[in-house]
This record gives C-alpha cells, structure tokens and sequence, in this order.
C-alpha cells in the first residue's frame, strides 16, 4: 500500500467505487458498486487493472496532487504517468458521471466483500463518506509501472439507443395504457437522480389500486412508479426491498447506458425481444 493521491479540491460528490458487493441484500444492503460499471472498466484497463478495482466515481469536479509517482486514467482510456507533486483536474464534464482509475486499485478496507462506499450506511470507501478536500489515498501498487501486456479497452456505454426493458411483474397494478406510454413517451433525466435511482420526468404512468401491494424484493434496473406516476429506474443504492409497483426491468446490458446519461437527456424504452 502506497499513499498516491491527495484531494485538493471537490465540486459535487466523489466516492471510491468498485464491483459491488453482491450477495448481502438478505442483510439489507444494497449491491452498490460504480453506477456505470462500463465507465469504470475503462478506466482501469487503461492502468492495466481488473476491470472492477476501486476507483473514483466523480459527479462534478475534482482535483488530485500525486505524492510519489503514480500512473493514472479516466474513462476516455487514457493513462497518465503523474510526476510526485503533479497536479491532475477532472470532471464529469456534460455527462453525468466520470471515473477515474490509479494503477493497483484504490486501497480502502473491504467491507463485506467490496470497497466501494455506501453512504446512506457510513462504511466502504474512506470512512464511508464522500471524498473531501485534504484526504489522502492509497494505491495497492508498489511502482508506477504496469504490465506491458495491454488489456481490451471495454466499448462506451451507448448513450442514445433506446433501452430495451423486461415487463412487468406487476402489470396488474397499472391501467391497461401505462405499458404502451411506458414504451412509446419519451422520457428524461430528472436532476433529482442519485444513486438509489435515474428519476425521469415525462407522461404520468397510470396506476392502479394505489400502493397496496406487498413490499417485495428490488433489483438493479427495476422501474418502480410511485404515485406521481413518473418512474424511477433504480441504481446500484437501491433499497432492497421496495412497495412502488414495477412496471419493468431494464435489460443489465442496457442499464449503463442509461445511468451515463446526462440530466435533460432523452430516454425512449422498449421491449426486449
């Protein structure tokens, strides 16, 4: 463990982020991980990383100082080799959400199995919290030089296809129209989402019988509609057990694509072959 990078400025929210931790929702915690994983794969192929080593998830802006050197990268795949004492500056730019990766993985504690932070509990990442100007991270690497042997640079997310959607399983819990506004209204990317879940604004999408229905297990992608009738397709923060109906489920190839995009973006769903 080597300490690599000193924050010296945050605008909006960074966290340490990685693959997750899977398999712990029967506990109440969420599986978490990167909110585009794609995005992160990027990023950490260009430093030679497994594809779901801790990295930096930025909303906004954020400024780092290399205290030894340190090779680095951001999801446009590629990597910088950071003098100790440099500084690097990175944003998600118009996009939503940017990553950045440093050679060997951020080196946080593993808490149940993954790095990455939950906020909503306090633990993961540094001190379960988003960064904050003055701390200081670990990179797992002993030198700032990888493998030669290339690894693949994963595809972007594709941020203008529409998303392809498994129905229901709670169509009975909808006016007969919702399904074919769901898949024929255009939506978009409310500035209320978060990592719990993309909001989007658009058509209303008609219930019915109100919120009655039992509380049932969530998962990653799944469209819930509370009672404004606006959907909210949930993130890698989700509650894991929700009683909003859900109409459908985005297909896992597609949810990145969908959770890159920008608020104001357009968002047009249909259904998966």
């Amino acid at each position: 463990m080597t300490a690599a990078l000193e924050v010296t400025a945050v605008a909006g929210v960074s966290t340490v982020q990685d693959g997750g931790r899977p398999g712990h929702m029967h506990d109440g915690v969420p599986p978490g991980g990167a909110l585009v994983p794609e995005l992160l794969a990027r990023a950490n192929a260009a430093v030679r990383n497994a594809r779901a080593a801790a990295g930096i998830e930025v909303v906004g802006a954020l400024s780092l100082r290399a205290l030894v050197d340190v090779l680095v990268s951001t999801d446009d795949g590629v990597a910088r080799l950071l003098d100790a004492g440099a500084t690097w500056a990175m944003s998600s730019r118009g996009e939503r959400v940017a990553y950045a990766a440093v050679y060997g993985g951020i080196d946080v504690p593993v808490v149940l199995g993954g790095r990455g932070t939950l906020v909503a509990a306090g633990f993961g990442g540094l001190e379960g919290r988003p960064l904050r100007r003055g701390d200081v991270l670990a990179a797992a690497a002993t030198n700032a030089r990888p493998p030669a042997a290339p690894i693949p640079l994963p595809p972007q997310p594709d941020l203008d296809r529409a998303v392809r959607v498994a129905l229901g399983p709670d169509g009975e819990r909808f006016e007969p129209s919702a399904v074919a506004q769901l898949l024929a209204a255009e939506f978009r990317i409310s500035p209320k989402s978060d990592r719990v879940g993309a909001r989007l604004t658009g058509p209303a999408l008609a219930r019915a019988g109100g919120d009655l229905g039992a509380s049932a297990p969530m998962v990653r992608g799944a469209i819930q509609v509370p009672a404004s009738g606006e959907p909210i397709v949930l993130g890698p923060d989700h509650p894991t057990t929700g009683g909003y109906p859900v109409i459908a489920t985005v297909l896992r190839a597609d949810l990145g694509g969908l959770m890159a995009r920008p608020v104001g973006a357009p968002v047009r769903f249909i259904r998966a072959d």
